[in-house]
C-alpha cells in the first residue's frame, strides 16, 4: 500500500504513529518508500515516524547544497513543534543528519547514520552518469546494494528519468559536489550526541573503512554490520536494520 504523503504548507511527508520522533533522512536517489520496513516497525514501538520529502529538486540551484537541507530540516522540525528528536539518515541523509546536529545540538537526542556521506563516497564511481544509457544506469543501481535484484525495474526507471532530466542531473551534481566538499571530519571529534551507526559490509558506495572512521571520530557512538548488504541496509535487510536499531533505542533508553 503507497503510504499517504500529508501536504501542509510548504512540507510534504508522511507521518505515522504517536511518541518520540523518528525523523527520516532520505538520499540524493533515495525516495521515501525506501524506509518502508523502518516506517512499519517503529511506530509498534512507541515512535513517531516522520519522513520530509527533501527539496533536492525544488530548492534554487545556487541553494542547493548541504546546509541548505540541514536548515530546511530545523525548519520542518520547528513547523512541526518537536523537540529530542532522533534523525535516522541514509547516504546524503546522514549527511544532512550529522550537520543538523553540528549546527543545532540542543534539538537532537541521538542520531543514527547509515551509509552516510560527510567523510568520503564515491557516489558518481567513475564519472558521469551516461545519460539515455539505461544499461548503464541499470548496473550502477543494482552496484548499490549486494543483491542487484534489490534494484527492482521502478528504482532503475526513476533513477533513469532522474539523470535523464537536465535540471534534476545539474542540481545532482551540484548536491554530489557540495556533499564532497562539506567534509566533517574536524567536526565530528567535537559532536557528543549520542550516535548510531549501522553499516553493510558490502557497501561500494561508502565502503566499511568510511564506517569505522565515522565510529573512531565521533565520541559517542557505536558501530554495528550487516553482513551481504551493500549502500542501504534499511532496504536490503530491513528486519535485521530494525532489531540493530530498536536494541540500540532500547540499551539507551530512547
Amino acid at each position: 500500500m503507497e503510504e499517504k504523503i500529508i501536504k501542509e504548507g510548504k512540507y510534504r511527508y508522511i507521518e505515522k504513529g504517536e511518541g518520540t520522533p523518528i525523523i527520516i533522512l532520505h538520499g540524493l536517489m533515495g525516495g521515501l518508500s525506501n524506509f518502508k520496513g523502518v516506517s512499519e516497525y517503529f511506530p509498534q514501538k512507541g515512535y513517531k515516524v516522520l519522513i520530509p520529502e527533501l527539496p533536492i529538486y525544488t530548492m534554487p540551484l545556487l541553494k542547493t547544497n548541504v546546509k541548505n537541507f540541514a536548515i530546511y530540516l530545523e525548519k520542518f522540525i520547528e513547523f512541526k513543534g518537536l523537540k529530542d528528536v532522533i534523525l535516522l539518515g541514509n547516504s546524503l541523509g546522514g549527511h544532512i543528519g550529522l550537520l543538523h546536529t553540528k549546527l543545532y545540538p540542543e534539538m537532537v537526542k541521538a542520531l543514527v547514520i547509515t551509509g552516510s556521506s560527510g567523510l568520503y563516497e564515491s557516489a558518481m564511481g567513475d564519472g558521469y552518469p551516461k545519460r539515455g544509457d539505461y544499461e548503464f544506469i541499470k548496473k550502477k543501481a543494482q552496484d548499490v546494494f549486494y543483491d542487484p535484484a534489490v534494484a527492482t525495474k521502478e528504482i532503475v526507471d526513476e533513477v533513469f528519468a532522474t539523470v535523464n532530466d537536465r535540471v534534476k542531473l545539474v542540481k545532482t551534481l551540484s548536491i554530489a559536489k557540495s556533499a564532497i566538499r562539506h567534509n566533517m571530519s574536524k567536526d565530528l571529534p567535537k559532536m557528543n550526541t549520542p550516535t548510531c551507526i549501522i553499516w553493510g559490509e558490502n557497501d561500494s558506495v561508502t565502503p566499511p573503512n568510511v564506517a569505522k572512521e565515522f565510529h573512531e571520530l565521533l565520541p559517542d557512538s557505536e558501530l554495528f554490520w550487516i553482513h551481504k548488504c551493500g549502500h542501504a541496509p534499511m532496504m536490503e535487510h530491513p528486519n535485521e536494520f530494525n532489531e540493530v536499531l530498536d536494541a540500540w533505542l532500547e540499551q539507551r533508553n530512547f
